[in-house]
This record gives C-alpha cells, structure tokens and sequence, in this order.
C-alpha cells in the first residue's frame, strides 16, 4: 500500500468524517483557539481528531497575495492611454510570457510522414506522425478539402483532456466542420492523450489512465530539472504549424489555432508564444488565475505556468501577445473556468484593441450550457475565422461524419510508444537529470549553502512579530503531560503553530529553561506525529534535559487545507497540489516558503533563549528542515536527524512512479545542486540519515 493510500486509508476516508471535517475560520485573523473550536470533531470510537484548526490558512495568503496582484494590473489598464502605451503593453507581455516558459528548443527535422488517406465527400483525412523533438513522436489528422482550389486558410486544433485525444467526437466535429467549409486543419494528439501516452503495459495499454493523470506525473517530475510541462505541450502546437506551413494546400498569411479546455490552455499558450498565427479561437479556458484561485479549481501542471503571478501575467496576457490580429474568447455559462473572467477578460483586451485601433478584432461568445466544444460554440468560432478569412459567409455547422477511432489512427498499433518505439516525456527528464549531475560534480559544504541560498531566494531577515499564547489542549496522549501551544508568524498572513511539551501545566511564554531544545518538524501533522512516532518518544527519553518542541509549517497539520473538494488532500490533483502549483506560478515554491518558517522558529526559539537546537523531522518535513538546517550559519544547530528522508531528487525525476508530492519540490533544483549535497553539508552539524526513503515507497 502507498503512502498516499496508508493515510487516505487511516485518516481521510469519508466514512470516519475526521481531520477534514473543519471550522471555516479565517487564518488571516488566526482567532485564539477557543473560536475554533468548531475544527475539533467528534471522533469515531477508537479514533482520535487530528488537529486542524486553521485549514483556511493557505487559501486566504493565496487570495491576498494575488488579490494585491489584481489591484495592480487593474490600475495598470487604467494607465493605458495612447496607442504607445497599448504597443508597449503587448511588448512587455510578449517578454514576460518568453520568460515564464522558459526558452524553446532547437527546431529539428519533421520527418514527417502519411501513413495512411481517408477520402470522404469534399475532404479527405491524412493520418500524419512527425517528430516534434528527436524521437519524439506526434501523432496528427490532417483534414484537406478536396473541393477547391488554391491556398486555403490553414488552422491548428489543439485536443482537450480526451482518452482517444484528435479521434474524440468534439475535436473531430470541429476538424472536420473546418475542411468542410474550406480550411485545411492539423488537429494533433496531446501528449499522455490518444497513440501518444507515456505510461503502456506490454499490452500497449496505460497504466495510470490518459490525460490529467499522465500530465501530473509527468509535468510535476519535470519542474525538478527546470523545465515546464506546458512549454513542452506548446512546443508540439508550435512544430504541427511548422509541419502546416509545409503544405502547399495552405496559405501562410491566413493561418489559425483553436482548442477546448486543456487545448483552450494550449491556444491560449500559443497564441502568447508564437507570432505567426493570424487569428485565434480558445475556448472553456480564459478566465483568470484569480478566479480560479478564489472559486477553489485545481488545473493541470500545464496549466500553472512559473512565476507568471509573480510576472503579473494573466490569461488574457497571452491573447493580448497577438494584438491586434482577430481573436474571440469562447466561454460557456455553466462552465467551471468562471465566465466572469472570460468577460472581464474580454473587456480589458477590447481597450487594449481599442487603443491599437482594432476594437472589433476582438470577440467574446458563451454557450448557453457546460463546459466543452459543443456545437454553439463550434459554430462561433466558425463564423468569426469566416468573417476573418471571407471563406464564407455563414457561421452554420455543415453535416458531420463521426468516424470511428482506428478511422484516425496513424500508427499501425495504436501507440507511438509501440513499434514505433517513441522516446517517452521521462526519457528526456531523465537523460537531463544525469547530464545535471555529471556537470554539478560533489559540491562542498561552502558551495552547497550559496547553491541553497541562491535557490532559496529568502527575504531579508526581519525582527519577529509578536507570537501568540494559544489556549492548550489536554487529553492528547503526548510523551509528556502539559503542553503550551504558539502562534509564531513567520510571514504576514502566516503562523507555524509550535507545540512545546511541558511535565507540569504551563499556560504561558516558553522559558529557556534548558540550553538545548529539540526542535521536531512534522510529517504531516505534530499532533498526530507526537502521539504515533516512536523517533520522539526515544529522543525526549535520550535527553530528558532539553525541552521539546514539534511543530507544523503552513500547510502541515494544523494548517492542513480542506479546500478543493472533500478529503482532498493526499490526491494528486486535491488541495496540497492546489496551493504548490499557485505557489511556483507566484515565484516562492512551497519547499522555499516553508524553510522560511522553520528558519523563523529557529530565531523564535535562539529569542527565547536557547542556545542550541537539534533539528529533527520526518518525511515531507525533512525537505524543509534539511534546507533551513543547511542555512542556519550561527551555530545555533548543533544537530540534525532526519527520518524517511528523500534520498535524492534524482530518484525523483528519473522514475516512472513516485510518491513525494509537488509540495516537497524546488523548481530547477538539479541545475545547482541535490539532497545528496546538503546532506554532506550537514556533516558537521552531527547528521544522522534514519532509513532514507527513495522516489517511492514500497509495499
């Protein structure tokens, strides 16, 4: 059983209704504890609550840091006056987006190939595999009329999260609606989607299912290499243009890209980056990073891209990368991507375009129902490419044929990964992550800190705001019998929440009764770790002159979210990923983040006035600990211990499966150093490693 299984199994499962079950309080006024008293449930006989009593915690940071985010770029509209300072708007966006994804690779040779012709009346289907990187291989349906002459307008269609990707019924539909009224389309297979997974059986089957699924794994292993998942996807849309400009069909100055959902994500992403489009259609995607913020929404790992919050981008960034040139946001009414923030999308870039004198270049449509590409908003894209293209006159959708699935295969088993052999997305990030280590060598204990240091990228220290006395909770079954409870800030909006254990009642500050304290960094939650974790009951028995400290970083334990849904937590795509993926797109990964509240404890406790710390922590927290113990240059850490720590990030990008979450990854990590480093570093700081953990634990 996984680790993720263990816990959902002990702790999360519905049916003992526990630790999620909380208080909707607001962290940012983290009232005294009384007032949360509603986070205590009732436990089933024979269980025990686990402590949660600030499960809001993360989401209001997050809402305030992107909040302040918004007032900025509303006033930053409100400055747009002239057609200059509309030109230099589209400049600056078209250099933030580049920055956010990260430079494109080399363009390599297609090599491309038909494996096979569907001739239907008035178009035919070509069933087109290229490579978009060496060995690396798209699959393609190139939809041509067959009933006119000349140029013809060319269109790239970008699949959503379809199991059979180009073949399912809504991409199809608008391919072939396209080649009917005279456009020649390219509609490709995503990657982890359709003859492209990445995951196969011997039976050529995946293993994990399509498309979110894939893309996590895949996407989530990559940010530790430094790259990005949704410049991946977008660099196949940006070579199946290459691959349609090579066809004599089509005319390069009329050229398009539409898509729906996850390939409303990836019109959007290419419109920002690629200049030769001439018209653009995304649908049941634009909205805004806010919106989904505040409506709770997880979304792919390619739809989360770095630092672009911090580079105060927003979805309708990446269409104003194309103005003026005709675009049209397609929404629908019932649609979880907010059609609010579709509309205020839509009326920021028609200022925009109104500035650059091309107000009507920009449009808006929502479909009356759900979310997908259904027919009315198939139709909207239709009629606004004609109006673009003078194609045709009406917007009507012609009569379709729905072909079969093995219709539109290109591959003679249906996988690229099959006789075809295709690299996989993990062959790359692997490869990368070994050339990584070759070029870092063994870094010293010197060379590690600055490495840390420079990763880190850690506000300057400031004094500590006061910290909170909290009201203390007895009945807990800790190794010891009292316990004070404390609030300490560590950043405006966030408290880590530090236990102290007491033998005898003790309801205000901690003293420095002893030199030494231990300093405990949990798992996943202090409360529980301090009643189940044998590592404390031995370490308070070993050395029963130091006092004894755990505590929980945002997000752990009493911080725990219960956003996103119920029980979300442990998911792959629940809350914890929730708040990792905002935190990269904010430019402060959560590992950087929660070094500084371990760092902040550190100074909390050298102010109380300890004079040494030995710093332990388990699992998850031992990313952290290990950080901020590499860190701590004062002396104060004497002496670390780390239990079921990540033996390496490379174990971690060079696997096909894994269990250590986003949450515990820093972006680009194996560009400058591994865990291995910090743990020769913390050497001298007395380390001791107990049963380090790989990529994913067995059994």
């Amino acid at each position: 059983m996984s680790r993720i299984e263990r816990h959902l199994t002990r702790r999360d499962l519905a049916r003992n209704g526990t630790a999620l079950t909380m208080a909707w309080t607001l962290a940012r006024a983290m009232p005294p504890i009384e007032s949360a008293s509603a986070a205590l449930v009732a436990p089933q006989e024979g269980e025990r609550t686990i402590l949660n009593r600030f499960p809001r915690l993360l989401q209001d940071f997050y809402t305030a840091k992107v909040r302040q985010i918004e007032r900025q770029r509303n006033q930053t509209f409100r400055d747009l006056r002239t057609r200059e300072d509309a030109e230099r708007y589209v400049a600056s966006v078209r250099e933030r987006i580049a920055e956010s994804f990260g430079p494109m690779p080399e363009k390599t040779p297609l090599n491309p190939q038909v494996t096979g012709v569907v001739e239907r009346d008035g178009y035919r289907i070509e069933n087109v595999i290229f490579e978009s990187r060496p060995g690396f291989f798209v699959t393609a349906n190139l939809y041509v009329p067959t009933n006119r002459d000349g140029n013809m307008p060319g269109v790239v269609g970008s699949c959503g999260h379809s199991a059979n990707g180009k073949a399912a019924e809504a991409y199809q539909s608008f391919a072939q609606g396209l080649a009917r009224q005279g456009y020649v389309c390219l509609i490709f297979d995503p990657i982890g989607q359709g003859e492209r997974m990445q995951y196969l059986d011997n039976a050529l089957k995946p293993k994990y299912g399509g498309g979110t699924r894939e893309h996590m794994i895949a996407g989530n292993q990559q940010y530790l290499t430094g790259e990005f998942f949704g410049t991946w996807r977008a660099w196949d849309g940006i070579r199946a243009l290459d691959y349609l400009l090579t066809r004599e069909e089509v005319d390069p100055e009329q050229v398009g890209i539409t898509g729906n959902s996850g390939g409303g994500t990836m019109s959007t992403w290419l419109i920002g980056l690629e200049r030769r489009w001439t018209m653009g259609a995304p649908s049941c995607f634009v909205t805004s990073f806010q919106r989904n913020l505040e409506n709770e929404l997880p979304a792919d790992t390619e739809q989360c891209p770095p630092r672009a919050l911090e580079l105060g981008l927003e979805h309708e960034d990446f269409l104003a990368a194309m103005a003026p040139k005709p675009i049209i946001i397609l929404a629908k009414e019932r649609d979880y991507f907010d059609v609010r923030g579709s509309i205020l999308a839509h009326r920021r870039l028609q200022r925009l375009y109104d500035l650059l004198g091309a107000k009507e270049k920009i449009g808006l449509f929502y479909g009356p129902t759900e979310h997908g590409y259904s027919q009315e908003n198939r139709e909207a894209m239709y009629g606004w490419f004609n109006t673009v293209t003078g194609v045709s006159d009406g917007s009507s959708e012609p009569q379709l044929t729905i072909e079969a699935d093995e219709t539109l295969q290109c591959t003679t088993d249906g996988q690229v990964g099959g006789e075809l052999g295709s690299k996989t997305v993990l062959d790359f990030t692997r490869a990368a992550s070994r050339e990584m280590a070759a070029q870092r060598g063994s870094l010293d204990a010197n060379a590690t800190r600055a490495a840390v240091a420079a990763a880190m990228k850690l506000p300057e220290p400031r004094p500590l705001p006061a910290y909170r006395i909290m009201r203390p909770i007895s009945g807990r079954d800790y190794p010891k019998s009292h316990l004070g409870n404390y609030g300490v800030p560590t950043e405006p909006g966030v408290e880590a929440i530090v236990y102290r254990l007491y033998d005898r009642s003790h309801v205000s500050r901690p003293q420095a009764d002893a030199k030494r304290a231990i300093l405990y960094v949990s798992d996943t939650s202090a409360d529980e770790e301090l009643r189940e974790e044998p590592l404390i009951r031995r370490l308070i028995n070993a050395e029963p002159e130091s006092a004894f400290y755990a505590c929980d970083v945002r997000g752990i334990g009493e911080s725990r979210p219960n956003t996103c849904g119920i029980n979300s937590y442990f998911d792959s795509y629940g809350n914890d990923y929730f708040y990792a993926a905002h935190a990269i797109m904010l430019g402060r990964p959560v590992p950087t983040q929660r070094t500084l509240d371990v760092l902040k404890v550190l100074k909390w406790l050298k102010g109380i006035g300890h004079e040494e710390v030995h710093l332990v922590s388990r699992g998850w927290g031992a990313i952290p600990a290990t950080f901020a113990a590499v860190l701590e240059d004062e002396g104060f850490v004497t002496q670390v211990t780390l239990k079921h720590a990540l033996t390496s990030f490379s174990d971690v990008a060079e696997v096909e499966q894994y269990d250590w979450p986003l949450s515990t990854f820093l972006p680009g990590v194996l560009t400058t150093f591994d865990l291995p480093d910090c743990y020769r570093a913390l050497e001298g700081k007395n380390l001791r490693l107990i049963e380090p953990r790989k990529a994913k634990v067995e059994g």
